[in-house]
């Protein structure tokens, strides 16, 4: 009975201690495909870069994510939230958690070259690939 117990404790501690060290990976986001981030360059003395651009809306597991950024002479200056998941309460809780860090991330690094925020991964991706976007048709 003793050497039971034993085993099954010691084969217990084992698995907790292989899981513990499982590598954490992000999940595949579905329909989501990632696009190479690029920072705004803008040549001084063009007025390209400067104004209102919305992204495209990105569908992600949990709903769409749209955003708009405003550029003046090739800096971000501010990034709206247009859609964001929000079909029920956890979604709610999940967007204003991330939205305002992805948006300060954003603005920090001038480019939509950001980290996703932890445990809203779908949001973040969508976030980034529609920012993305909208710095894009800044470009153009």
């Amino acid at each position: 009975m003793r050497r039971a117990v034993l085993a099954t404790t010691g084969i217990s501690a084992l698995v907790v201690t292989l899981l513990a060290l499982k590598p954490h990976q992000t999940p595949a986001l579905a329909g989501v495909t990632p696009r190479p981030a690029t920072t705004v360059h803008v040549p001084t003395g063009t007025s390209t870069g400067t104004g209102t651009f919305t992204g495209d809306p990105v569908d992600t597991e949990y709903g769409p994510v749209q955003v708009a950024a405003t550029l003046a002479n090739g800096k971000i200056t501010a990034v709206n939230v247009l859609k964001a998941p929000d079909q029920n309460g956890r979604d709610q809780r999940i967007a204003a958690y991330a939205l305002p860090r992805l948006t300060q991330e954003a603005l920090g690094a001038q480019s939509a070259h950001i980290d996703t925020v932890s445990g809203a991964s779908y949001t973040s991706q969508g976030y980034i690939q529609s920012l993305q976007s909208a710095l894009d048709r800044a470009h153009a």
